[in-house]
């Protein structure tokens, strides 16, 4: 089967290597490449150097409407599509085009969290069960036909890159089950149901401000929600702080005296964290990202005395 990948990110590397070791890709489709560092240079997608490496022809159109990637759709000539994490709405000539379809790799359990940062939302609601699902494309977003799934829990001490690392490897496993159970045509697809659905929006800078008037234990599901990256942040001493990790401490191993500090407060610097009061309980901070330096623990900015107690800690 001639199969046609389409993907952009890091999320989308192991799907495209186990598809390539099983099946015959032709070809890969992927975002431009976009200019990063100081300079702006321009640097491929991660997809874009995987393929490379597997010697797998690569396009990389700007715009697939009105019929703009046709031409080279039809040279290619896919049987099926493959799609994880491609980043762009596949028009309704790309989806009709393949004879085994199009299939998508999403990064949660659908009908929950339909959309842009799957991953990173469902760790910042604090849910304890994500997973992956295959699915039958359609025109709306994330909104077909379910094949199969699979599931893993969210452990405390995970974070964003530990559970995308995760998904992208069990991904990877799925879609070539996926595949081969779809040539086989022992598929049985399964309708979303639309009431159960939940969005998942891409993250914006305001997502990442921490508000110390809510509770430890939700500040703390930001946190590890959006580290290594793009990190939540709050403001001391007028710069940004990032917060790479921390944990939340209940409301009851407080003392009555730091019950009574306004939220926001640096409470503690022993022991080698941060303590900060909260809405509800406090938050232990223990890596941080000051403005203008390194990544470091929080020993290393407390003992640099840039933090003592008694200092605030802002929104963002």
């Amino acid at each position: 089967m001639r199969i046609l990948f389409m993907g952009t990110p890091d999320f989308a590397v192991k799907p495209l290597q186990a598809l390539a070791a099983a099946y015959h890709v032709v070809a890969v489709v992927t975002q431009p490449d976009k200019p990063r560092g100081r300079h702006g240079t321009p640097t491929p997608s991660p997809v874009k150097a995987a393929a490379g490496a597997l010697s797998i022809p690569v396009y990389q159109p700007q715009r697939l409407k009105d019929n703009a990637f046709l031409e080279d759709l039809t040279s290619i000539d896919p049987e099926m599509i493959v799609v994880a994490a491609y980043g762009k709405i596949l028009p309704a000539y790309v989806l009709q085009y393949p004879k085994f379809g199009c299939i998508n790799l999403h990064g949660s359990l659908l009908p929950k969290y339909r959309g842009a940062a799957p991953i990173q939302r469902a760790i910042m609601n604090g849910e304890s069960l994500t997973g992956v699902t295959t699915m039958q494309m359609a025109e709306g977003l994330d909104t077909g036909d379910m094949l199969e799934k699979a599931e893993t829990v969210i452990a405390e001490d995970d974070n964003f890159e530990t559970v995308h690392d995760r998904l992208s490897e069990m991904g990877a496993s799925l879609l070539v089950s996926t595949i081969h159970k779809l040539v086989e045509g022992t598929l049985v697809p399964q309708k979303q149901d639309d009431a159960e659905a939940t969005y998942a929006a891409k993250i914006e800078d305001a997502d990442c401000a921490l508000d110390f008037q809510k509770s430890a234990q939700e500040l703390f599901h930001t946190i590890r929600g959006l580290s290594p990256f793009p990190l939540s942040y709050c403001t001391h001493k007028n710069k940004r702080l990032k917060i790479l990790d921390a944990r939340a401490i209940c409301e009851e191993a407080l003392t009555e005296t730091q019950r009574t500090a306004p939220v926001g407060t640096v409470l503690d610097c022993s022991h080698g964290a941060v303590l900060v009061r909260c809405g509800r309980g406090a938050l232990s901070v223990l890596k941080v990202l000051p403005e203008g330096k390194g990544r470091m623990s929080a020993a290393d900015f407390i003992n640099g005395r840039q933090i003592t107690p008694g200092d605030r800690l802002l929104p963002g």
